[in-house]
């Protein structure tokens, strides 16, 4: 399930240095045909790799998304002639139902970017049909450009049974938290300042009820929506290493808690209350916060990947922040990840090339240029040279929940099956067709059924 339809996925600051040149590992010239699983040799001088052709699939289609992987390949072309791209682009959707098909053939792409979830990449490791990257992280110090909290979002154990843990599996490059978009003409013309506390947060949403226009914009048509809005209620109630056990789909966590059900409650009130747009169940998320863009409402709960349309739309006007905490002081947490990783398939004729690749789209040079054309670098984001108000907030939010370790992950990584099960259960908790504990035990059942099967 994506959580992101313009990235696909639907994660993290490298504030420590990033290396983009590593000194060349002992090795053959020419990598061999590879289908071992764990390389036992790395070569990283790119140049000495011999002629190569490279097939690389990915999914940025989409505006900067699209601009980044262009100038990125004609600087890696110019850098290693000796490589030859071949790129074939897809939407997420199209990338999605081919590339399974094309990792059981003969000769799948060299290079794949992989959705996290159990359903795609943990298949796809437990099919032992991508490269574990520990020798290649090793080689080109990416457990430095990385932090573990980043990490393990392309994470498996060999089995693909534990996500999150094990083997690194892709690099991605971009980053993603989901946080509150506001409207600060809308807030300063009800008298509101900025909330700092969630106590303020609610109360904000009361005043400006009051006023007459529904506080909260929602779209939730597509269901995982909501996910995002009850991931962002539930991280005020519930231990960040509650809700990652949670959402990685561990044992020794529950959903029939006070702490989710409370969560749950909260959301069944802000129904009530009228906090949400009419109709907000049966909208599509896209005419939702396009409508926020044009002056419905003053919060969207949102993620980073609407923050260069709304910017577009509304210029100064509309902020970005972290969810608050229950005190102002409180250490930040937020639901996010990282864009879809990279990932070299087993079947590759050259996964050095293609580790060489994946180490340039990735770079601290690489990081820049996805800040230039309005993407959220997963790495060294606190570095970049931003412009404009709304990029400032979202990247120091980005770099201050990632270094506080408070980044958890999409409850519906938690099983094969949560997509559905959570986005159909969170439909009926805020249609009224649901209690905060019927919710509590639906989710369990899907949990719970899983996490103790899968050890």
């Amino acid at each position: 399930m994506s959580r992101n339809p313009r990235l696909g996925i639907v994660a993290a600051v490298g504030l420590l240095g990033l290396v983009s040149t590593v000194a060349c590992t002992p090795g053959a010239e020419n990598s061999a045909p590879s289908s071992q699983a764990n390389p036992s040799s790395v070569q990283t001088d790119a140049a000495k790799l011999g002629d190569v052709n490279l097939v690389v699939w990915d999914q940025e289609v989409r505006g900067g998304q699209a601009a980044q992987m262009k100038q990125l390949n004609d600087a890696f072309q110019a850098k290693y002639p000796n490589i030859k791209l071949k790129r074939v682009s897809r939407s997420f959707d199209d990338l999605k139902t081919t590339l399974r098909l094309a990792l059981s053939g003969n000769e799948p792409p060299d290079v794949v970017q992989a959705n996290n979830g159990r359903s795609d990449m943990g298949a796809f490791v437990k099919a032992n049909q991508l490269v574990p990257l520990d020798p290649y992280a090793k080689a080109y110090n990416w457990d430095q450009r990385y932090p573990q909290s980043v990490r393990q979002y392309s994470q498996y154990t060999p089995d693909g049974k534990t996500f999150g843990q094990g083997n690194l599996y892709g690099m991605p490059q971009v980053g993603e938290v989901v946080g509150i978009f506001y409207s600060k003409k809308k807030l300063a013309e009800a008298g509101v300042q900025q909330p700092k506390t969630w106590d303020e947060f609610q109360s904000s949403l009361a005043t400006l009820k009051a006023k007459g226009d529904a506080p909260l914009v929602l779209g939730n048509l597509e269901k995982w929506p909501a996910i995002h809005v009850f991931g962002t209620v539930q991280g005020r109630t519930t231990p960040a290493d509650t809700i990652k056990q949670l959402g990685f789909g561990r044992k020794g966590a529950s959903w029939t808690t006070d702490e989710n059900k409370k969560a749950a409650q909260t959301l069944t009130d802000w129904v009530g209350k009228g906090y949400f747009n009419a109709g907000f169940n049966g909208q599509d998320y896209d005419p939702a916060w396009q409508a926020f863009s044009k002056g419905k409402g003053t919060y969207l709960i949102g993620g980073t990947w609407l923050a260069e349309d709304l910017g577009k739309a509304m210029g100064d006007d509309v902020g970005f922040m972290l969810p608050p905490g229950t005190a102002a002081d409180a250490a930040p947490i937020a639901t996010g990840g990282t864009g879809l990783p990279f990932s070299i398939t087993t079947k590759s004729k050259n996964p050095d090339a293609a580790a060489a690749y994946l180490n340039f789209i990735t770079s601290a040079d690489a990081m820049k240029i996805l800040t230039k054309t309005g993407n959220l670098p997963v790495a060294d984001t606190a570095k970049q040279e931003v412009s404009g108000s709304l990029q400032k907030d979202v990247f120091a939010a980005f770099g201050k929940v990632v270094e506080a370790d408070g980044l958890v992950p999409y409850l519906d990584y938690a099983t094969p099956t949560m997509p559905d099960t959570i986005g159909a259960a969170l439909q009926d908790l805020l249609g009224g067709k649901a209690t905060p504990d019927q919710f509590a035990e639906r989710l369990e059942k899907d949990y719970g059924a899983f996490s103790q099967a899968n050890g």
